[in-house]
């Protein structure tokens, strides 16, 4: 059977190349792909790394193009009467439709094979996943099986080719329909999903994605199964005498009957399974990750999952609905009995539709839909909750999705990443909920908390009274714990001292003192420890047992997974006036979308450290812009890492003000900041960096017309603004690896004082490329060339610069030897306080850290400003969520928390473009054009050498020799 239909193949095959029509067919596929890829879809305008343009129109695409290959493949003979000869050779009617079948797939796979330049392509310029491409290209080939099987069945049943191009058409196109937003938005969300699974290009749209279902491959197959069949007894019947049915004719219709049916309901079996596909995409996107799976573990009672989704909602929402359904369907069998899952229709139950708006704040939201015959207003719902105990999370469809503007083309919508919304979700509930139960119920091991406080002879008065209340708090404490809380009290001063030399080497741990000229000194520091790390707890500014009994609590939920961190922020106050912002003359820095993005996940808490106290609860510090930084507010960051803590400081030696009309900068380091990072090591040179490869940004220039300087805002390459990628990304740190892109603004290189640094651990984080420079300008606003592009000339110190870095080990304080900044001369708190009582003075001053602490430095106090991020996001149309991703990463990576980190930046548009010049972008589009006319003449060349040589062989063939 093989050998006659490959020589059918070949027939066929020899037929199209010897008239025009193969090569009409490849030329204006090829035509038609580059169009739409580069024109109608404006590939270099999406700036997304991916070559879905190419797939998207595929469906329709090849409904026209198989119909012209299919028209003759049997009207032609039928209508020149070679179909009776056919039907008469010892070869039977299947051999020869098999034949025909793949002399058509094989054209179009090689159509689809003249395409390969584009991925290529864009694998060059931005870091493309060739899963979705090769998904794209299987989903291409069993879509074009598809239609062949339709063709060549319409084709076998008329003698007119024009009939039968317009019925293949038609035909396809309904399939096409099916499946269709055009069609599915008449019906609800049931309806369309029973729709999609009946529309050849809603089943395209699922593979292309880079999911290979096998529910999705065995809809082509059955469907080419389906018109083979019909196929096959339109051509038995032209072999059987006409006006006579004989019974093995009955039997022969009634097989092709029966064979027909169980194809088609074997897409109803496949429907129940619920692991029949591949993910093929990079980090398995599509799939719920290990991460997933691992708090879905943790749950102790059962978790539910409602999905609220309103039967009408917006044409572009509708088609996610489907997917949401088969992500959270992985939810529920990775989390077995204890994860409910189910879908509801608010608008058609009272009942949970109260519930939800009363006890969960869901409320339907108003979308613009619009019909052929008018506009109209359409409140749906479209949001998720997640409930554990008593906890719950709501998400809507602003946390749910990702919006691409596309210029004037309208936007394009995709699901962000719902696996980390729903499982960071999870994560929140869950671990809120542990929150309010058993603190040492959730404790791996025992813990030891260890006083190491003076006799009380050495102690003043309020410390001696403090002490009892330790001691009958402790004691408290280790009755709830039963066991898991031990209390020891050591003297410091005992034995000569020993243990006072011992634990100022190891923690820093000095006498303190009660004032700032007290002349006792005494100890009184508490740790708490479970064999592995060693923790400070902070004494209360107030010295109050319930305070205590917090500060205790909060240090002991570090010691436990069970528990969100707590974050303290420090960033710049806002301007008082509030008037100033409406009119833009607020100059000051805002960082609320940072705050909105670490709540997320973590207890967030704002704090003005200029006071010179770090939230007794915080986890890790992370202190945005420090301008304004005063003593007492150096001492709260280096009193933090002393305590062996994590702080993370975004700071520059320039100070930057974009307005809508000017952009200025200054060089105004901070001297405590300066001098503070050079203690540690570190220290940031006082210039801005300037890459090559940067982003480009609406700015201020000043264009020169007739000898009149007029001011306007107008795109262009700005290297300022650093565009780090690839191997700008630490790839051996969790923290970057997973990154695809991270711009940072007004940067300063880090010097790096290897030193001070000796024996710590150091990771680079961020580097800008190797074309980068630096200049020490304030004048930060391009004037245009003559070009028309940005003016910059590269400085003589081209290189990689150090933008972001991480130091772990063991630090000096840089109060060592000198009195805590928080004490003050007893006139100016005499001053201060005007009532009797105030609270006791305590100076404390933690020489050394533990081998815990750890510094993090990015060299720009802007990249995380709202204003940055704003102007970051009008520029890609999209959210801009690079330096936000970094700054979560590196919290999970200090915490020891990487449970989020591996599934954090899987969002559909976090692969972009490199940054390009209009004349490149023009070069790579050029260039996919002579690839194309390339791989057309080569087809050509190929079948003219074949066709001499076969020629060549028959002729030695007639002269008689081999």
């Amino acid at each position: 059977m093989l050998r006659n239909s490959l020589r059918v193949t070949r027939k066929e095959l020899s037929s199209f190349f010897a008239s025009p029509v193969a090569y009409i067919f490849l030329g204006s596929f090829l035509l038609v792909s580059l169009f739409v890829f580069f024109w109608a879809d404006a590939f270099f305008a999406r700036n997304i790394a991916d070559v879905r343009p190419l797939f998207d129109w595929m469906p329709l695409l090849l409904i026209f193009l198989v119909a012209a290959l299919t028209m003759r493949m049997w009207s032609e003979e039928r209508r020149m009467g070679t179909i009776e000869h056919l039907m008469t050779l010892p070869v039977k009617p299947l051999h020869i439709l098999t034949g025909k079948f793949f002399a058509c797939l094989a054209l179009v796979a090689l159509a689809l094979l003249l395409t390969l330049p584009l991925p290529i392509t864009v694998s060059f310029i931005g870091p493309l996943d060739w899963g979705p491409v090769w998904g794209g290209y299987l989903a291409a080939l069993f879509l074009a099986a598809a239609y062949i099987s339709i063709g060549l069945y319409l084709s076998a049943r008329t003698d007119n080719q024009i009939v039968s191009l317009i019925s293949t058409v038609f035909v396809c196109g309904v399939f096409y329909l099916l499946g269709s937003d055009l069609l599915t938005g008449f019906f609800g969300n049931r309806g369309a999903e029973l729709l999609k699974l009946l529309g050849s290009g809603s089943r395209f749209t699922s593979i292309t994605r880079g999911v290979i279902d096998l529910r999705d491959l065995y809809y082509y197959l059955s469907l080419v199964g389906v018109f083979f069949s019909l196929t096959l007894l339109s051509l038995q019947k032209l072999r059987w005498a006409k006006g006579r049915t004989a019974p093995s004719h009955r039997a022969y219709g009634l097989l092709v009957l029966l064979l027909v049916a169980n194809l088609l309901g074997g897409n109803l079996w496949l429907q129940q399974l619920g692991k029949a596909r591949v993910d093929l995409t990079q980090g398995h996107i599509y799939s719920i990750s290990p991460a997933t799976r691992q708090y879905l573990s943790q749950l102790q009672q059962p978790l539910l999952i409602r999905g609220y989704f309103s039967a009408k909602t917006h044409p572009l929402l509708a088609p996610l609905v489907p997917r949401l359904r088969d992500l959270l369907s992985e939810y529920q069998i990775a989390g077995g009995s204890k994860v409910h899952v189910e879908f509801i229709d608010p608008q058609q139950h009272p009942a949970l539709e109260a519930e939800a708006n009363q006890k969960y704040g869901i409320k339907p939201v108003p979308f613009q839909v619009a019909d052929r015959y008018q506009s109209s207003l359409v409140n749906s719902y479209f949001q998720l909750l997640v409930q554990y105990g008593d906890q719950f999370q709501v998400l809507n469809f602003r946390d749910l999705i990702e919006v691409k503007q596309q210029g004037d083309r309208g936007i394009e919508v995709e699901l962000r990443n719902p696996e980390y919304e729903l499982t960071r979700s999870i994560k929140k509930v869950m671990y809120g909920f542990k929150g309010g139960g058993d603190l040492f119920a959730s404790l791996t091991g025992p813990v030891t908390l260890t006083g190491y406080i003076s006799s009380n002879d050495k102690l003043p008065e309020f410390l001696r009274n403090f002490r009892q209340d330790l001691q009958s708090l402790a004691t408290d404490l280790g009755h709830q714990a039963q066991g898991k809380l031990k209390f020891v009290q050591l003297d410091p001063d005992a034995n000569g001292g020993e243990l006072a030399k011992k634990i100022g080497t190891k923690f820093g741990f000095q006498p303190m003192q009660a004032g700032l000229f007290d002349t006792k000194r005494f100890y009184f520091y508490l740790t708490l420890s479970d064999g592995e790390q060693q923790l400070q707890v902070p004494l209360p500014p107030s010295f109050k047992k319930e305070e205590l009994k917090q500060s205790l609590l909060a240090t002991l939920k570090r010691f436990s997974a069970g528990y969100l961190k707590t974050l303290a922020l420090a960033v710049p106050q806002p301007a008082a006036n509030p008037y100033m912002a409406q009119y833009g003359m607020d100059n000051s820095k805002h960082f609320d979308a940072l705050r909105k993005k670490l709540e997320e996940n973590h207890n967030v808490r704002s704090f003005d450290i200029n006071q010179g106290q770090v939230p007794e609860a915080a986890d890790l510090l992370i202190v945005a812009a420090p301008d304004a930084l005063n003593q007492k507010g150096l001492f709260a960051i280096d009193q933090f890492l002393m305590k062996g803590g994590t702080v993370m400081l975004a700071a520059s030696p320039y100070q930057v003000s974009l307005s809508r009309d000017s952009l200025t900068a200054k060089l105004q380091p901070n001297k405590l900041v300066e001098d503070w990072l050079k203690q540690k090591g570190l220290s940031l040179e006082q210039k801005m960096v300037l890459d090559s490869r940067n982003q480009p940004f609406p700015i201020p220039v000043m264009r020169n017309l007739n000898g009149l300087n007029i001011r306007e805002l107008r795109m262009v390459p700005y290297p300022y603004f650093v565009d780090v990628r690839g191997q700008g990304l630490n790839p051996d740190l969790a923290v970057t690896k997973s990154l695809n892109r991270v711009m940072i603004d007004w940067a300063s290189p880090i010097q790096l004082d290897t030193a001070k640094t000796a024996g710590k651990k150091v990771d680079w984080l961020l580097k800008s490329s190797a074309d980068s420079w630096t200049s020490g300008q304030l004048n930060l606003i391009p004037r245009l060339a003559a070009n028309g592009q940005a003016a910059f000339s590269p400085g003589t110190d081209l290189g990689e610069k150090l933008l972001g870095v991480a130091v772990t080990g063991r630090f000096d304080s840089y109060f060592k030897g000198k009195p805590s900044p928080l004490l003050e001369a007893p006139e100016k708190t005499a001053k201060a306080k005007t009532t009797s009582e105030k609270a006791p003075q305590l100076a404390t001053v933690i020489d050394r850290s533990p081998e815990s602490a750890r510094l993090i430095l990015f060299s720009s106090s802007d990249f995380l400003s709202d204003q940055t991020l704003q102007l970051a996001s009008s520029v890609a149309g999209q959210q801009e969520l690079g330096a936000l991703q970094l700054v979560e990463n590196t919290l999970d990576w200090s915490l020891e928390d990487a449970g989020l980190l591996s599934i954090r930046s899987r969002g559909h548009y976090s692969r972009t473009l490199l940054p390009l010049s209009r004349e490149v972008q023009m070069e790579y589009e050029y260039l996919n054009y002579g690839l194309e006319l390339f791989g057309l003449l080569l087809v050509f060349l190929f079948y003219r050498l074949r066709k001499r040589s076969v020629e060549r062989r028959y002729q030695l063939l007639l002269e008689g020799r081999s």
